[in-house]
């Protein structure tokens, strides 16, 4: 008989390593799917790892990339790890994401062409605000209902995204734009461009505000009494409610929390990189950002290097594609399977194998 019996206190240096065995380990079963695909496994491995950031032909580009790729993963990612601290499971960020562009998006278009410095100021706030509305309802309808703020939240996504089509073919769409659906360019519209602060590095307002975020949460999990509160949350959920933590009041702060951050993201994206709304402008990083959460083990600083990592597979996936023609499935996939072993190496983290029967 085989069972899992839970470890007393699981190794530090067991969680800590653990990220990177998952890491070695989707690169194993990645490189035997990139075979069964006919692919050189260790050239797809290679290209997705590598190249991007030590190949001279590609390194140009590429580097300065990792960084408009990572910028959304972080930020959202560092908004759901609060809450999955606290035992809030919001898995709806993508929705969140895709209003506050939505919101960020208009704020600009409603003053289109004028011309002022508070427009991006205002498109911010905006985009804050949508994720933040949008994170509302799974948090009022768990406090108020007692509702699920998974299946809620991730079934937002979906309306979300009917909403999305919505404002590209209607209210937003551009009206010079010959009928296609889309709003106007952004990146055409000076005010409200998201533009490199410096010049060829990828660093714009939305990578800045990762970076920011990163540290403020770290200050705030390490030092703050809001932080204390969501870890014993977490840990000890009938603690916390004898040291008179206000359940209500953290799935609040938690979901709007993330819902911010995520319509941040968004408003970032659609003001420079995206540069406009169009019908499929989520490209799942509201999903994606669950597993850099996780495999920076809710951890800020964690976060902003599993972020780094992944917008790195996002960038080689593109080049694999390019260089083997490798379809798209396979490396969302090869990314799927990294939350994966993270999952399965959790396991043996958090409890030991035994064999024989029951004492």
């Amino acid at each position: 008989m085989i069972r899992f019996e839970k470890r007393l206190k699981p190794s530090r240096a067991t969680t800590i390593l653990t990220p990177f065995v998952a890491v070695l380990l989707t690169m194993i079963a990645g490189g035997i799917m990139f075979a069964a695909l006919g692919k050189d496994p260790v050239e797809a491995i290679r290209i997705i790892f590598w190249d991007p950031l030590f190949d001279s032909n590609f390194a140009d580009y590429s580097r300065p990339q990792l960084l408009v790729k990572a910028g959304p993963l972080i930020l959202i990612a560092i908004g759901l790890s609060v809450g999955f601290r606290a035992g809030i499971w919001n898995i709806g960020a993508e929705g969140q994401y895709i209003m506050g562009a939505i919101f960020g998006a208009a704020a600009a278009l409603a003053v289109y062409p004028a011309e002022s410095a508070l427009i991006f100021p205002a498109m911010v706030v905006a985009g804050a605000l949508g994720g933040w509305l949008w994170a509302m309802i799974p948090a009022i309808l768990r406090v108020k209902f007692r509702t699920n703020e998974i299946l809620v939240s991730l079934m937002l996504v979906y309306v979300a995204e009917s909403i999305l089509a919505s404002v590209a073919q209607g209210v937003l769409k551009n009206p010079d734009g010959y009928g296609f659906p889309g709003s106007r360019n952004l990146q055409q519209y000076p005010s409200a461009f998201n533009e490199e602060v410096f010049a060829n590095s990828g660093m714009h307002w939305g990578v800045i505000t990762a970076f920011i975020a990163v540290i403020f949460t770290y200050i705030m999990m390490t030092r703050h009494i809001r932080g204390f509160e969501v870890r014993l949350m977490g840990e000890a959920p009938k603690a916390a409610q004898f040291a008179g933590v206000s359940t209500t009041r953290l799935v609040v702060f938690c979901l709007g929390f993330a819902g911010a951050m995520a319509g941040l993201a968004g408003m970032f994206e659609v003001s420079g990189p995206a540069g406009q709304i169009t019908i499929d402008f989520n490209t799942g990083y509201g999903f994606t950002a669950i597993i850099v959460a996780f495999l920076g083990r809710l951890n800020p600083i964690g976060i902003l290097l599993a972020g780094l990592l992944m917008a790195l597979t996002y960038i080689g996936g593109e080049l694999a594609q390019l260089m083997l023609g490798l379809p798209g499935a396979s490396i969302q996939l090869f990314q799927g399977m990294l939350l994966l072993f993270l999952l399965a190496t959790d396991i043996f983290t958090n409890y030991r194998l035994r064999f024989g029967g029951a004492h």
